[in-house]
């Protein structure tokens, strides 16, 4: 049986995390966040404040740390039968996963998603969201020097999930991932 490594990614709030813990769930593989590692480094706060706090900060966008971070999700990778979920594993793990998949979701739905998750109002998840996407994408392109939107172009498989609850979403993505497993063409 081969190692398998799935790599997912998509901007702030589109499910990533919660898609890569389900679908780790069913195929009974490891899971590893990338991001959850960053907001570990910050123990303070709601989970968006940590990583919108901790960007901010000169340590928060060292190439050092980045490095740091995304070398961990390459070690991770190698070992395989993971599934990784980050804001830029689609890119870091390219020729090491199986599967690459981009969460296309537009920022409205987005917003309010994470509104309802951290319990805050619309309009807040909405200005933390665009925020934190233009400190990503600043920071992203200085240390790395592309736009994580990017990725999209890299990935196998793009999915809107605006309009799908995490269940028909975890089944669209196991759907591709069977059709690929015996359609490799």
């Amino acid at each position: 049986m081969k190692r398998l490594v799935i790599a997912i990614s998509g901007p702030p709030g589109s499910g990533t995390t919660t898609l890569g813990k389900a679908i780790a769930k069913k195929l009974k593989l490891k899971f590893f966040s990338p991001g959850l590692y960053f907001k570990k480094l910050s123990k303070r706060g709601r989970e968006g404040k940590i990583a919108l706090a901790l960007l901010k900060t000169k340590y928060g966008t060292s190439r050092k740390l980045h490095e740091h971070i995304d070398n961990l999700q390459i070690k991770k990778a190698k070992t395989g039968n993971i599934i990784i979920e980050g804001t830029l594993s689609v890119h870091f793990l390219r020729k090491l996963s199986h599967y690459k998949i981009w969460l296309n979701v537009p920022l409205k739905v987005r917003a309010q998603r994470t509104a309802h998750r951290e319990k805050i109002p619309f309009l807040q998840a909405l200005k933390e969201i665009k925020n934190r996407q233009s400190i990503e994408r600043t920071s992203w392109k200085k240390i790395y020097g592309f736009d994580y939107f990017n990725q999209k172009k890299q990935a196998d498989f793009v999915l809107n999930t605006a309009k799908l609850p995490v269940g028909k979403s975890v089944g669209k993505i196991l759907d591709f991932i069977k059709l690929k497993e015996f359609n490799p063409n």
